[in-house]
């Protein structure tokens, strides 16, 4: 079905571009899309049809319908293995997510979330935010798991989205990392930015928003060391892009640059990588509330298997 209708102008900056990357310049859409959308005779310059290769001329009426939009997904009711309710009360739900598990749906993801997992335990999740995402005021990519927050009424959403945004919730994550970083309590502080050459993974780049990353070493063995880290930015990725980027990424995790040998020794099918703890001002009393979550079975296997080496 077809969408919005624009016509523009070709700007003087656009001059000998390809109408597809034209296209994607001035309407946002992927070369795909604007390829897509010039077959199906969406997209005519100076009232005349076009082929993608075809070059515009700086003043030429560009006119496209755009396609709509994607509906946004819908969250799967369904059972969550692992999925453990850490703290409860009317405004604040804390989850013990596990990993392979979204906090809610997303275009392309088609399995288990927080958001369906918790209707299925029978929460009613506020109308707050959009309504793939109620309730949701954080997110913990789906290799990682560990604590997260989710709001349990519409005033408790305000507050904590806004503590969040805000950087007044305190976050503790505990990651496993190849060899001993140097110092050993240290900040990197590096923006993080789409990998110039790889769309799903993130970089540090000179463009990037600005991610400031803190981190202890607690314990250190003779391949690896075990560290507390505090986030004073939220960025994908951001802990395993920062220590890659420090020459330490985190063990299993090969997307970063992990050694498989050592992963594999220590039997670790994803990134050592786990929320440990969230600290912040309950929504409606104002009282600091700390909640933690243990180390699931596979990461404490890992630990155990350094410990008695």
């Amino acid at each position: 079905m077809s969408g919005e209708f624009r016509s523009l102008p070709v700007p003087e900056g656009l001059a000998g571009m390809r109408v597809d990357a034209a296209l994607s310049k001035l309407f946002g859409v992927s070369r795909a899309v604007a390829a897509e959308m010039i077959r199906a005779g969406d997209v005519v310059i100076d009232a005349h049809p076009v082929a993608k290769s075809d070059r515009v001329n700086p003043g030429a009426l560009l006119e496209a319908t755009l396609p709509q939009p994607p509906a946004a997904p819908e969250p799967v009711v369904e059972h969550v293995e692992g999925l453990d309710i850490l703290y409860q009360d009317d405004d604040v739900i804390a989850v013990d997510k596990p990993v392979g598990v979204a906090a809610h749906p997303t275009l392309g993801w088609e399995g288990p979330t927080v958001v369906g997992g918790l209707q299925a335990m029978g929460f009613t999740l506020p109308d707050a935010g959009p309504p793939e995402r109620k309730g949701i005021v954080q997110r913990l990519d789906v290799g990682t798991s560990g604590v997260m927050v989710v709001a349990a009424s519409v005033s408790g959403y305000s507050v904590l989205k806004r503590a969040f945004k805000e950087r007044t919730v305190d976050k503790t994550y505990h990651a496993l990392v190849q060899g001993l970083p140097d110092p050993i309590v240290g900040t990197v502080d590096a923006p993080i930015g789409r990998h110039p050459s790889s769309g799903w993974k993130f970089a540090v780049t000179d463009d990037g928003r600005r991610s400031i990353t803190h981190y202890e070493v607690t314990e250190a063995f003779r391949h690896a060391s075990l560290l507390e880290v505090h986030l004073e930015t939220g960025r994908t990725h951001q802990i395993r892009v920062h220590m890659s980027a420090i020459g330490h990424p985190c063990v299993g995790d090969p997307m970063y640059g992990c050694d498989p040998n050592l992963a594999r020794e220590l039997g670790l099918t994803r990134q050592w990588l786990h929320a440990t703890k969230l600290g912040f001002a309950h929504p409606r009393t104002g009282d600091y509330l700390e909640v933690e979550s243990p180390y699931p079975p596979d990461l404490q296997h890992a630990l155990d298997v350094l410990r008695q080496a």
